[in-house]
């Protein structure tokens, strides 16, 4: 199976959790740490269950998001 892990710009990203909202393994979810914009951003919080499907990267509508496929053994 495919693996992959996501990174979030947390400059960028608004808290609207459309991210969070679309990926079908529940990969991320809120921070509780705020950013220097007021907002809690999106965290990639569950790495192993993470595919690299792009939902997330795909639904991002203030391209804060990044996804990367894993080779094999990589994290």
């Amino acid at each position: 199976m495919k693996r992959g892990k996501v990174t979030i710009d947390r400059e960028r990203c608004k808290g609207c959790y459309l991210c969070v909202r679309s990926c079908p393994f529940k990969v991320l979810e809120a921070d509780t740490v705020m950013a220097p914009s007021g907002v809690y951003p999106s965290v990639f919080a569950h790495p192993e269950k993470c595919t690299a499907c792009t939902s997330c990267y795909q639904m991002c509508p203030d391209a804060a998001i990044t996804v990367f496929e894993l080779e094999e053994g990589e994290q």
